[in-house]
Protein backbone atom coordinates (compact mmCIF):
# COMPACT_ATOMS: atom_id res chain seq x y z
CA UNK A 1 0.00 0.00 0.00
CA UNK A 2 2.88 2.50 1.08
CA UNK A 3 4.74 1.77 -2.74
CA UNK A 4 1.18 2.98 -4.51
CA UNK A 5 0.74 5.83 -2.26
CA UNK A 6 4.32 6.41 -2.92
CA UNK A 7 3.29 6.52 -6.65
CA UNK A 8 0.54 8.93 -6.35
CA UNK A 9 2.81 11.27 -4.66
CA UNK A 10 5.54 11.26 -7.06
CA UNK A 11 3.07 11.20 -10.11
CA UNK A 12 1.92 14.88 -8.36
CA UNK A 13 5.66 15.79 -8.70
CA UNK A 14 5.85 15.08 -12.32
CA UNK A 15 2.83 16.33 -13.15
CA UNK A 16 3.58 20.04 -11.82
CA UNK A 17 7.14 19.76 -13.05
CA UNK A 18 5.66 18.95 -16.57
CA UNK A 19 3.55 22.05 -16.30
CA UNK A 20 6.55 24.12 -15.56
CA UNK A 21 8.69 23.02 -17.73
CA UNK A 22 6.11 23.16 -20.92
CA UNK A 23 5.42 26.51 -19.67
CA UNK A 24 9.03 27.50 -19.92
CA UNK A 25 9.10 26.77 -23.68
CA UNK A 26 7.61 29.75 -26.03
CA UNK A 27 5.26 28.56 -28.89
CA UNK A 28 5.81 30.15 -32.12
CA UNK A 29 3.88 33.03 -33.44
CA UNK A 30 2.28 32.70 -36.38
CA UNK A 31 1.77 36.21 -36.46
CA UNK A 32 5.47 37.31 -36.45
CA UNK A 33 6.24 35.31 -39.83
CA UNK A 34 7.46 37.49 -42.54
CA UNK A 35 8.67 36.73 -45.84
CA UNK A 36 12.49 35.26 -45.68
CA UNK A 37 15.02 37.36 -47.63
CA UNK A 38 17.05 35.95 -49.49
CA UNK A 39 20.19 34.33 -48.77
CA UNK A 40 19.20 33.98 -45.12
CA UNK A 41 18.42 30.40 -44.51
CA UNK A 42 19.51 27.50 -45.56
CA UNK A 43 17.60 24.24 -44.54
CA UNK A 44 19.62 20.96 -44.82
CA UNK A 45 18.11 17.58 -44.73
CA UNK A 46 20.30 14.41 -44.48
CA UNK A 47 18.21 11.57 -45.61
CA UNK A 48 18.90 7.53 -45.31
CA UNK A 49 16.58 4.91 -46.36
CA UNK A 50 13.89 7.93 -46.08
CA UNK A 51 11.66 6.23 -49.23
CA UNK A 52 8.54 6.74 -47.28
CA UNK A 53 9.41 10.13 -45.79
CA UNK A 54 11.19 12.22 -48.32
CA UNK A 55 8.95 13.07 -50.84
CA UNK A 56 5.98 14.17 -48.68
CA UNK A 57 9.09 15.89 -46.23
CA UNK A 58 9.75 17.83 -49.20
CA UNK A 59 6.91 18.81 -50.50
CA UNK A 60 5.71 20.39 -47.15
CA UNK A 61 8.91 22.43 -47.03
CA UNK A 62 8.53 23.68 -50.60
CA UNK A 63 5.37 23.98 -49.97
CA UNK A 64 5.13 26.15 -46.83
CA UNK A 65 6.94 29.03 -48.76
CA UNK A 66 7.28 30.80 -51.88
CA UNK A 67 10.72 32.97 -49.80
CA UNK A 68 14.25 31.93 -51.54
CA UNK A 69 15.80 29.39 -48.93
CA UNK A 70 17.79 27.10 -49.75
CA UNK A 71 17.12 23.48 -49.60
CA UNK A 72 20.16 20.45 -49.33
CA UNK A 73 19.05 17.19 -48.92
CA UNK A 74 22.08 14.99 -48.28
CA UNK A 75 21.45 11.39 -49.55
CA UNK A 76 23.93 9.52 -47.17
CA UNK A 77 24.24 6.24 -49.41
CA UNK A 78 20.53 5.09 -48.64
CA UNK A 79 20.25 1.43 -49.61
CA UNK A 80 16.50 1.59 -50.59
CA UNK A 81 14.47 3.80 -53.34
CA UNK A 82 15.39 7.33 -51.71
CA UNK A 83 18.26 8.59 -54.06
CA UNK A 84 15.69 7.67 -57.26
CA UNK A 85 12.30 9.43 -55.24
CA UNK A 86 14.71 12.33 -54.67
CA UNK A 87 15.69 12.83 -58.32
CA UNK A 88 12.13 12.02 -59.68
CA UNK A 89 10.87 14.77 -57.33
CA UNK A 90 13.13 17.26 -58.82
CA UNK A 91 12.58 16.42 -62.04
CA UNK A 92 8.82 17.12 -61.88
CA UNK A 93 9.05 20.29 -58.98
CA UNK A 94 12.35 22.24 -61.04
CA UNK A 95 12.59 24.11 -58.12
CA UNK A 96 15.72 25.93 -58.20
CA UNK A 97 15.84 26.35 -54.15
CA UNK A 98 16.04 22.49 -53.78
CA UNK A 99 20.04 21.43 -54.59
CA UNK A 100 20.74 17.10 -53.99
CA UNK A 101 24.34 15.92 -52.51
CA UNK A 102 24.83 12.47 -52.83
CA UNK A 103 26.75 11.59 -49.64
CA UNK A 104 30.56 10.33 -49.42
CA UNK A 105 31.89 7.53 -48.03
CA UNK A 106 32.06 8.06 -44.08
CA UNK A 107 35.81 8.80 -43.07
CA UNK A 108 37.12 6.97 -39.30
CA UNK A 109 34.92 8.18 -36.45
CA UNK A 110 32.07 9.45 -37.91
CA UNK A 111 28.77 8.15 -37.64
CA UNK A 112 26.21 8.46 -40.29
CA UNK A 113 24.10 11.53 -39.54
CA UNK A 114 26.90 14.19 -38.49
CA UNK A 115 28.50 12.83 -41.58
CA UNK A 116 25.91 13.74 -43.34
CA UNK A 117 24.64 17.19 -41.84
CA UNK A 118 28.47 18.29 -42.03
CA UNK A 119 28.32 17.56 -45.96
CA UNK A 120 25.37 19.55 -46.30
CA UNK A 121 27.26 22.37 -43.94
CA UNK A 122 29.68 22.49 -45.86
CA UNK A 123 27.54 23.75 -48.98
CA UNK A 124 25.01 25.79 -46.73
CA UNK A 125 26.11 30.02 -46.97
CA UNK A 126 23.56 32.05 -45.46
CA UNK A 127 23.83 33.47 -41.62
CA UNK A 128 20.77 30.59 -40.52
CA UNK A 129 21.40 26.99 -40.83
CA UNK A 130 17.98 25.05 -40.07
CA UNK A 131 18.70 21.36 -39.79
CA UNK A 132 15.73 18.85 -40.26
CA UNK A 133 14.53 15.10 -40.13
CA UNK A 134 12.61 13.93 -42.95
CA UNK A 135 9.87 12.67 -40.65
CA UNK A 136 8.77 16.64 -39.90
CA UNK A 137 5.98 18.17 -41.49
CA UNK A 138 6.25 21.93 -41.88
CA UNK A 139 3.20 23.67 -42.25
CA UNK A 140 2.83 27.52 -43.83
CA UNK A 141 4.58 30.05 -42.07
CA UNK A 142 6.60 27.74 -40.18
CA UNK A 143 9.74 28.73 -41.31
CA UNK A 144 9.27 32.55 -40.88
CA UNK A 145 8.15 32.29 -37.57
CA UNK A 146 11.11 29.98 -36.64
CA UNK A 147 13.46 32.95 -38.34
CA UNK A 148 12.22 35.51 -36.50
CA UNK A 149 12.11 33.89 -32.96
CA UNK A 150 15.70 32.96 -33.76
CA UNK A 151 16.59 37.10 -34.86
CA UNK A 152 15.14 37.59 -31.90
CA UNK A 153 17.66 35.69 -29.44
CA UNK A 154 21.30 36.12 -29.54
CA UNK A 155 22.93 34.41 -31.47
CA UNK A 156 23.03 30.45 -30.65
CA UNK A 157 20.73 27.55 -31.30
CA UNK A 158 17.29 27.37 -30.88
CA UNK A 159 15.48 24.44 -30.99
CA UNK A 160 11.94 23.44 -32.06
CA UNK A 161 9.79 20.64 -30.76
CA UNK A 162 7.29 19.65 -33.21
CA UNK A 163 3.79 17.78 -32.04
CA UNK A 164 4.02 14.56 -32.40
CA UNK A 165 1.78 12.93 -34.11
CA UNK A 166 0.77 9.01 -33.61
CA UNK A 167 -0.31 6.41 -35.71
CA UNK A 168 -0.17 2.67 -34.87
CA UNK A 169 -1.09 1.31 -31.20
CA UNK A 170 2.55 0.70 -30.10
CA UNK A 171 3.10 4.64 -31.16
CA UNK A 172 0.20 5.58 -28.60
CA UNK A 173 1.15 3.36 -26.05
CA UNK A 174 5.11 5.06 -25.85
CA UNK A 175 5.21 8.53 -27.47
CA UNK A 176 3.62 10.15 -25.23
CA UNK A 177 5.49 8.75 -22.14
CA UNK A 178 8.39 9.58 -24.02
CA UNK A 179 7.30 13.40 -24.65
CA UNK A 180 6.80 13.64 -20.78
CA UNK A 181 9.72 11.83 -19.67
CA UNK A 182 11.62 14.29 -21.99
CA UNK A 183 9.94 17.04 -20.49
CA UNK A 184 10.54 16.48 -17.08
CA UNK A 185 13.51 15.35 -17.20
CA UNK A 186 15.67 18.10 -19.49
CA UNK A 187 13.97 21.45 -18.01
CA UNK A 188 12.86 23.79 -20.41
CA UNK A 189 13.38 26.85 -17.98
CA UNK A 190 17.14 25.05 -16.82
CA UNK A 191 17.90 24.81 -20.62
CA UNK A 192 16.65 27.80 -21.84
CA UNK A 193 18.34 29.88 -18.98
CA UNK A 194 22.01 31.31 -19.67
CA UNK A 195 23.61 30.92 -16.13
CA UNK A 196 22.24 27.16 -15.63
CA UNK A 197 24.71 24.38 -17.71
CA UNK A 198 21.70 22.14 -18.42
CA UNK A 199 21.36 22.15 -22.16
CA UNK A 200 18.87 20.04 -24.66
CA UNK A 201 18.08 20.14 -27.72
CA UNK A 202 15.85 18.24 -30.13
CA UNK A 203 17.27 16.70 -33.23
CA UNK A 204 14.62 16.82 -35.87
CA UNK A 205 14.55 20.42 -36.02
CA UNK A 206 17.63 22.46 -34.88
CA UNK A 207 18.26 26.46 -36.03
CA UNK A 208 21.34 27.71 -35.79
CA UNK A 209 23.06 30.92 -36.32
CA UNK A 210 26.20 31.13 -38.27
CA UNK A 211 28.85 32.33 -35.82
CA UNK A 212 27.47 29.84 -33.11
CA UNK A 213 27.66 26.68 -35.38
CA UNK A 214 31.46 27.77 -36.33
CA UNK A 215 32.45 28.65 -32.86
CA UNK A 216 31.35 25.26 -31.65
CA UNK A 217 33.20 23.32 -34.71
CA UNK A 218 30.02 22.40 -36.00
CA UNK A 219 29.49 18.59 -36.61
CA UNK A 220 32.55 17.48 -37.09
CA UNK A 221 33.17 18.34 -32.90
CA UNK A 222 30.83 15.48 -32.25
CA UNK A 223 31.27 13.35 -35.32
CA UNK A 224 31.43 9.92 -33.26
CA UNK A 225 27.83 10.60 -31.70
CA UNK A 226 24.65 9.08 -31.72
CA UNK A 227 22.87 11.86 -29.40
CA UNK A 228 24.20 14.41 -31.44
CA UNK A 229 21.72 17.03 -30.72
CA UNK A 230 22.01 16.55 -27.11
CA UNK A 231 25.83 17.09 -27.80
CA UNK A 232 25.62 19.83 -29.19
CA UNK A 233 23.31 22.09 -27.28
CA UNK A 234 25.69 21.39 -24.38
CA UNK A 235 28.87 22.90 -26.60
CA UNK A 236 26.86 25.60 -27.35
CA UNK A 237 26.28 26.40 -23.58
CA UNK A 238 30.05 25.42 -23.11
CA UNK A 239 31.30 28.00 -25.39
CA UNK A 240 29.09 30.75 -23.97
CA UNK A 241 26.17 31.54 -27.20
CA UNK A 242 22.14 31.29 -26.19
CA UNK A 243 20.71 27.82 -26.11
CA UNK A 244 16.80 27.83 -26.50
CA UNK A 245 14.08 25.41 -26.31
CA UNK A 246 10.44 26.15 -28.11
CA UNK A 247 7.51 24.16 -29.27
CA UNK A 248 5.95 24.89 -33.08
CA UNK A 249 2.28 23.78 -32.35
CA UNK A 250 0.80 23.08 -35.23
CA UNK A 251 3.37 24.68 -37.26
CA UNK A 252 5.41 21.64 -37.47
CA UNK A 253 4.76 17.75 -37.28
CA UNK A 254 6.60 15.31 -36.68
CA UNK A 255 5.68 11.30 -36.73
CA UNK A 256 9.35 10.10 -35.46
CA UNK A 257 8.33 6.63 -36.30
CA UNK A 258 5.68 4.52 -38.66
CA UNK A 259 5.44 1.32 -36.74
CA UNK A 260 6.23 -0.74 -33.50
CA UNK A 261 9.57 -2.54 -34.74
CA UNK A 262 10.97 1.21 -36.29
CA UNK A 263 9.95 2.64 -32.78
CA UNK A 264 11.90 -0.04 -30.70
CA UNK A 265 14.86 0.21 -33.12
CA UNK A 266 14.75 4.22 -32.81
CA UNK A 267 14.14 4.27 -29.29
CA UNK A 268 16.77 1.36 -27.95
CA UNK A 269 19.55 2.94 -29.90
CA UNK A 270 19.11 6.44 -27.77
CA UNK A 271 17.79 5.60 -23.95
CA UNK A 272 21.42 4.09 -22.72
CA UNK A 273 23.52 6.81 -24.81
CA UNK A 274 21.62 9.49 -23.68
CA UNK A 275 22.20 8.55 -20.17
CA UNK A 276 25.96 8.69 -20.44
CA UNK A 277 26.24 4.74 -19.88
CA UNK A 278 25.21 5.47 -16.61
CA UNK A 279 23.86 2.02 -14.80
CA UNK A 280 22.47 3.70 -12.05
CA UNK A 281 20.67 6.23 -14.11
CA UNK A 282 19.30 3.05 -15.82
CA UNK A 283 18.24 1.60 -12.86
CA UNK A 284 16.90 4.19 -11.54
CA UNK A 285 15.02 4.73 -14.78
CA UNK A 286 13.28 1.83 -15.29
CA UNK A 287 12.39 1.46 -11.52
CA UNK A 288 10.82 4.86 -11.74
CA UNK A 289 8.49 4.16 -15.13
CA UNK A 290 7.29 0.90 -13.78
CA UNK A 291 6.82 3.15 -10.37
CA UNK A 292 4.48 5.52 -11.68
CA UNK A 293 3.03 3.59 -14.22
CA UNK A 294 2.71 0.32 -13.35
CA UNK A 295 1.83 0.38 -9.65
CA UNK A 296 -1.58 2.61 -9.93
CA UNK A 297 -3.07 0.40 -11.95
CA UNK A 298 -1.93 -2.63 -9.64
CA UNK A 299 -3.39 -0.72 -6.68
CA UNK A 300 -6.35 -0.32 -8.50
CA UNK A 301 -6.69 -4.10 -8.82
CA UNK A 302 -5.55 -4.85 -4.93
CA UNK A 303 -8.50 -2.05 -4.06
CA UNK A 304 -11.03 -3.99 -5.92
CA UNK A 305 -9.88 -6.92 -4.30
CA UNK A 306 -9.01 -5.97 -0.45
CA UNK A 307 -11.67 -3.01 -0.74
CA UNK A 308 -9.33 -1.22 1.78
CA UNK A 309 -9.76 2.43 1.68
CA UNK A 310 -5.88 3.04 1.46
CA UNK A 311 -5.49 1.16 -1.59
CA UNK A 312 -8.39 3.17 -2.97
CA UNK A 313 -6.99 6.44 -2.26
CA UNK A 314 -3.43 5.21 -3.58
CA UNK A 315 -4.54 3.91 -6.65
CA UNK A 316 -7.15 6.90 -7.35
CA UNK A 317 -4.49 9.59 -6.63
CA UNK A 318 -2.23 7.76 -9.11
CA UNK A 319 -4.48 7.28 -11.86
CA UNK A 320 -5.81 10.71 -11.48
CA UNK A 321 -2.74 12.54 -11.87
CA UNK A 322 -1.74 10.02 -15.10
CA UNK A 323 -4.77 11.76 -16.28
CA UNK A 324 -3.61 15.00 -15.95
CA UNK A 325 -0.53 14.70 -17.65
CA UNK A 326 -2.53 12.89 -20.61
CA UNK A 327 -4.74 16.40 -20.62
CA UNK A 328 -1.31 18.79 -20.26
CA UNK A 329 0.40 17.06 -22.96
CA UNK A 330 -2.60 17.23 -25.32
CA UNK A 331 -2.88 21.11 -23.88
CA UNK A 332 0.57 22.07 -24.88
CA UNK A 333 1.88 19.18 -26.88
CA UNK A 334 -1.10 18.27 -29.17
CA UNK A 335 -1.05 14.95 -27.50
CA UNK A 336 -4.48 13.53 -27.35
CA UNK A 337 -4.75 11.12 -24.20
CA UNK A 338 -6.01 8.19 -26.35
CA UNK A 339 -5.49 4.29 -24.55
CA UNK A 340 -5.06 6.30 -21.30
CA UNK A 341 -6.52 3.14 -19.67
CA UNK A 342 -3.12 1.01 -21.35
CA UNK A 343 -0.76 3.34 -19.81
CA UNK A 344 1.03 0.14 -17.42
CA UNK A 345 1.37 -1.38 -21.01
CA UNK A 346 3.48 1.61 -22.62
CA UNK A 347 5.39 1.97 -19.13
CA UNK A 348 6.60 -1.94 -19.40
CA UNK A 349 7.22 -1.48 -23.16
CA UNK A 350 9.55 1.95 -22.29
CA UNK A 351 11.30 0.02 -19.46
CA UNK A 352 11.97 -2.96 -21.82
CA UNK A 353 13.12 -0.32 -24.22
CA UNK A 354 15.78 1.44 -21.90
CA UNK A 355 16.99 -2.68 -21.17
CA UNK A 356 17.48 -3.47 -24.91
CA UNK A 357 18.97 -0.16 -25.05
CA UNK A 358 21.71 -1.47 -22.47
CA UNK A 359 22.44 -4.50 -24.13
CA UNK A 360 22.29 -3.17 -27.78
CA UNK A 361 24.60 -0.11 -26.86
CA UNK A 362 27.43 -2.13 -24.94
CA UNK A 363 27.34 -5.56 -26.91
CA UNK A 364 26.85 -3.94 -30.06
CA UNK A 365 24.36 -6.30 -31.06
CA UNK A 366 21.45 -4.79 -33.05
CA UNK A 367 22.73 -1.48 -32.29
CA UNK A 368 21.20 -0.17 -35.37
CA UNK A 369 19.29 2.71 -37.39
CA UNK A 370 17.55 1.30 -40.49
CA UNK A 371 19.66 -1.67 -40.35
CA UNK A 372 22.86 0.09 -40.16
CA UNK A 373 25.47 -0.15 -37.60
CA UNK A 374 25.51 2.57 -35.75
CA UNK A 375 29.12 2.78 -34.07
CA UNK A 376 31.54 5.26 -36.15
CA UNK A 377 33.16 4.86 -38.81
CA UNK A 378 36.44 2.77 -38.55
CA UNK A 379 35.31 1.71 -34.99
CA UNK A 380 33.67 -1.44 -33.19
CA UNK A 381 31.47 0.67 -30.85
CA UNK A 382 30.86 4.33 -30.12
CA UNK A 383 33.60 5.88 -28.23
CA UNK A 384 32.86 6.79 -24.46
CA UNK A 385 35.08 9.75 -24.27
CA UNK A 386 33.14 11.58 -27.25
CA UNK A 387 29.78 11.12 -25.16
CA UNK A 388 27.44 13.76 -23.92
CA UNK A 389 28.58 13.51 -20.72
CA UNK A 390 32.15 14.66 -21.81
CA UNK A 391 31.11 18.36 -22.32
CA UNK A 392 29.76 18.58 -19.50
CA UNK A 393 32.97 17.92 -17.54
CA UNK A 394 35.55 19.11 -20.12
CA UNK A 395 36.37 22.91 -19.79
CA UNK A 396 34.34 25.87 -21.74
CA UNK A 397 35.98 26.49 -25.00
CA UNK A 398 37.37 29.92 -24.96
CA UNK A 399 35.81 32.35 -27.56
CA UNK A 400 39.11 32.84 -28.80
CA UNK A 401 39.18 29.77 -30.30
CA UNK A 402 36.34 30.10 -32.44
CA UNK A 403 38.25 31.16 -35.39
CA UNK A 404 39.81 27.75 -35.03
CA UNK A 405 36.76 25.86 -35.13
CA UNK A 406 35.76 27.35 -38.58
CA UNK A 407 38.33 25.08 -40.33
CA UNK A 408 36.08 22.14 -39.01
CA UNK A 409 32.53 23.71 -38.63
CA UNK A 410 31.22 23.54 -42.01
CA UNK A 411 29.23 26.37 -43.72
CA UNK A 412 31.30 27.07 -46.51
CA UNK A 413 30.51 30.40 -48.59
CA UNK A 414 31.60 28.72 -51.63
CA UNK A 415 28.65 28.37 -54.40
CA UNK A 416 27.04 25.56 -55.65
CA UNK A 417 24.85 23.65 -58.46
CA UNK A 418 21.73 22.06 -57.85
CA UNK A 419 22.55 18.18 -58.38
CA UNK A 420 26.52 16.95 -57.79
CA UNK A 421 26.46 14.19 -57.73
CA UNK A 422 30.38 13.60 -57.38
CA UNK A 423 30.99 16.92 -55.58
CA UNK A 424 32.34 15.60 -51.85
CA UNK A 425 35.36 14.09 -52.71
CA UNK A 426 36.76 16.89 -51.51
CA UNK A 427 34.78 16.72 -48.55
CA UNK A 428 35.86 13.11 -47.71
CA UNK A 429 39.19 14.56 -47.56
CA UNK A 430 38.64 17.20 -45.26
CA UNK A 431 36.19 14.84 -42.85
CA UNK A 432 38.71 12.53 -42.27
CA UNK A 433 41.36 15.01 -41.26
CA UNK A 434 39.40 17.02 -38.52
CA UNK A 435 40.28 15.95 -34.79
CA UNK A 436 37.69 14.03 -33.89
CA UNK A 437 38.39 11.72 -36.98
CA UNK A 438 42.13 11.32 -36.54
CA UNK A 439 41.38 10.56 -32.99
CA UNK A 440 39.13 7.28 -33.58
CA UNK A 441 40.89 5.62 -35.95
Amino acid sequence: MLVVLLSGVMLVGIYLRLRQSLAAAPRLDPSLASSIPPETLTVIIPAYNEAANIQPCLRALLGSTPDPIQVIVVDDQSQDATPTLLQTLAQELQDPRLTLISGADRPPGWVGKTWACHQGSLRARTPYVLFMDCDVRLQPGSLGAMLAMAQGQPPGLVSFAPQVVCGCLAEWLVQPLMVAILAVGFDCAAVNDPRRNQAFAFGPLMLFHRQAYQAIGGHAAVADQVVEDVALARRVKQVGYSLQLARTGPLARLRMYLSGSQLWEGWTKNWFVGLHKRWDLAAGAVLGIVLVTVVPWLGLLLAGINRELGWWLGAGVGILMQVAIRWELQRSAGLAPRYLWLTWLGGLITASIILASIYKTWSGRGWTWRGRPLSPAGSGSATPAGSCEEYRASPPIPQSSATACRDHGGLSAEPHGNTDPAALDAVAQAGATTPKAQSHP
